[in-house]
């Protein structure tokens, strides 16, 4: 199997290149840099598909890309928003495996520090 994640649309295998979610209590669909991992209620999508998103009427599209920036994840606000969206998206189950209780959890080598549904994750320059 191929480590590169794929776009979720039917019959498109492009490399994914961003992560949507959809924020419906908001009626919000945020477009992201691919995120660290893949969610299950998170769509990844190729440059093509991503460029040509639309949201339904009256939902507002939330674009955290930037078509001259590097790919590589900035620092700025927004973008922890839609990772914390991402993480209070995810089903209260797998949160409650992932947040303690002292059962066995994996890892992730880039997550620093963890407060309710919100992760600190290390630079990937560091």
């Amino acid at each position: 199997m191929s480590p590169v994640r794929r776009c979720s649309r039917t019959a498109c295998g492009r490399p994914a290149v961003a992560t949507l979610t959809y924020v419906y209590a908001d009626s919000t669909a945020v477009l992201g840099p691919l995120a660290t991992y893949a969610e299950p209620h998170c769509y990844d999508l190729c440059a093509e598909h991503s460029e040509r998103l639309t949201a339904p009427r009256g939902w507002e599209v939330v674009r955290l890309l930037d078509s001259s920036a590097p790919a590589r994840p900035s620092g700025d606000d927004l973008e922890a928003l839609a990772n914390a969206v991402r993480e209070a998206a995810r089903p209260r189950e797998r949160a409650a495996e992932a947040g303690g209780g002292g059962g066995a959890r994996t890892a992730d080598p880039m997550e620093v520090a963890r407060r309710g549904h919100l992760r600190v994750l290390r630079s990937p320059d560091n």
